[in-house]
């Protein structure tokens, strides 16, 4: 979202390029981050203190991504940010992220998939342009900054980032939860007694009666092992 929605960014007399290896590492912090972040909650049988951490770990990823995609940014002038935009919308991407963390683990099924969307989206897009409003582009100078167009880079990156998060989102609605794990548990356990059982049975001493070949009637049953 950051890189489609840098697009739309312009400021008078102003010419733009982008570092293309710094804006590849900004993409490539949050996909390891926000994937840190996941690990994290499942490491922790996605128990609350496991879904804050990871939450505020993925937060803080689309955090860095968003301003070291700012950095990578190569104007024609300066550029300035607010301290307090800056503060709001981390703190933004920080709760949001929690909060979709949470409803992907805890809820299920194609509304809580829909929600945890959506809440994600907030986190992504509400600290982007909470920190865009605190960004000032001042003395602007008529020259041609170093780097690549926009169309020149954005267009495959989006692509890129686009499949690589619809997997992480995938992976994780797919991961079992805790009770599909036991009850999963319960059902091996089930079965490990019932194998058990089967196997004393066949075990077991039975009684064998013994045929007497004179009378032609059974004697009296003899235990074997």
């Amino acid at each position: 979202m950051h890189f489609v929605a840098m697009l739309g960014f312009s400021a008078s007399g102003v010419t733009i390029r982008y570092d293309v290896p710094q804006t590849l590492l900004s993409a490539a912090v949050a996909i390891v981050v926000v994937g840190a972040g996941l690990f994290i909650t499942e490491l922790g049988k996605r128990r609350l203190p496991a879904i804050l951490v990871g939450g505020a770990l993925a937060g803080a990823g689309v955090a860095a991504m968003h301003y070291m995609g700012m950095e990578a940014m190569n104007m024609s002038a300066e550029v300035r940010y607010n301290p307090v935009f800056v503060v709001a919308s981390v703190v933004i991407a920080l709760v949001a992220a929690t909060a979709a963390l949470w409803c992907t683990v805890h809820i299920r099924g194609t509304l809580a998939t829909i929600v945890a969307t959506l809440v994600m989206g907030i986190a992504v897009t509400g600290m982007h342009y909470t920190g865009m409003a605190g960004v000032s582009v001042i003395n602007p100078v008529n020259s041609v900054p170093a780097g690549a167009s926009t169309m020149q880079l954005l267009v495959p990156l989006v692509m890129g980032v686009s499949v690589v998060t619809f997997l992480l989102i995938l992976g994780i609605g797919l991961w079992p939860t805790e009770e599909e794990l036991r009850t999963q548990a319960e059902f091996e356990n089930r079965l490990k007694s019932h194998s058990e059982q089967g196997a004393r049975f066949d075990a077991a001493p039975r009684e064998v009666p013994e045929l007497q070949p004179r009378t032609g009637q059974f004697a009296q049953p003899q235990r074997t092992a």
